[in-house]
């Protein structure tokens, strides 16, 4: 099982120095990728999911680059469609991408989009962007959008989805399924991805779906658990409201060693290609000691 991680895009104490600090040492190996989650509305301190992985394609040459995910449907495809092969040209074809359709309706919102029907324009939508990618104009009598992707038919792409209609509906076009865990339990993504075992074969698919895990964790050098509940409840809080958030946030325990290679041997036995793992804070510790579990279990 490969393993990449999350950048830390949302509530951290991030400057220039230390963004590029992560990139760059997740590029030192053993992991896979770097991904990051996108986000409009929340706290002053929420960066760009694109821009940051601009910047981590332009500074690493080896791990993959990921957005994880790209919220579709708050987006004009076709805009969408330059944007991802314009990263997948930057990192030199080291893209997958991952779309989904997010929880977040002041996200819609504040971008001008409509948050109904947004299940039906993601079908829509990818068709739309592998149309762009392979050349055809956004309609008749225009120009092609480019650049056109490195590999023709652009990256692979991922459903961040959950729901059973949500999983069909992806097993249509996408080339696997990225599921969340919050606390990482493997139990909760056996369920993700046997329903996508089975999406995928009633649809005819001649290939199993790749499979990509992550959740949350952290490994501060202090207070590693009190910074994992914290984050975790500022991120909830929208969504879930703030009594939900808290309870949620308060279950929260891969916050030690022990704990965290717990949910990585557990994910692993589950046959996962890859799992994503998405730190609380901002420190590099974060990364180093995930390199020292992954180095000790021989991975």
């Amino acid at each position: 099982m490969q393993i990449g991680f999350c950048l830390p895009y949302f509530k951290n104490d991030l400057d220039r120095e230390r963004i590029l600090g992560w990139c760059r040492r997740i590029d030192e190996g053993p992991f896979s990728t770097i991904s990051c989650g996108e986000r409009v509305t929340g706290p002053a301190d929420t960066y760009d999911m694109r821009v940051l992985l601009s910047a981590a394609a332009a500074v690493t040459e080896r791990v993959r680059i990921m957005p994880s995910l790209y919220v579709l449907p708050a987006h004009s495809a076709v805009r969408a469609a330059q944007e991802i092969a314009t990263l997948d040209v930057l990192s030199g074809g080291r893209l997958t991408l991952t779309v989904g359709y997010g929880g977040r309706e002041k996200d819609y919102q504040a971008v001008g989009a409509s948050y109904r029907g947004r299940y039906a324009r993601m079908d829509e939508q990818v068709a739309t962007l592998r149309r762009i990618w392979s050349g055809e104009p956004p309609f008749e009598g225009a120009d092609p959008v480019g650049p056109r992707p490195t590999t023709p038919g652009g990256p692979p792409i991922l459903a961040g989805v959950m729901g059973p209609k949500s999983v069909a509906r992806a097993s249509q076009w996408a080339d696997g399924l990225y599921a969340w865990s919050l606390d990482g339990i493997p139990k909760e993504l056996e369920r993700l991805f046997g329903m996508a075992d089975e999406a995928w074969a009633a649809a005819g698919r001649s290939t199993p779906p790749r499979r990509v895990a992550g959740f949350w964790y952290s490994l501060a050098e202090e207070d590693a658990a009190g910074k994992l509940e914290r984050y975790a409840r500022d991120y909830l809080r929208s969504t879930a409201g703030e009594k939900i958030a808290r309870a949620m946030a308060a279950k929260l325990r891969r916050s030690s060693p022990e704990s965290v290679l717990e949910a990585i041997d557990g994910i692993e036995a589950l046959g996962v290609d890859e799992l994503l793992l998405v730190p609380a804070t901002a420190e590099l510790c974060e990364i180093d000691r995930i390199r020292e579990l992954v180095e000790a279990r021989g991975a």
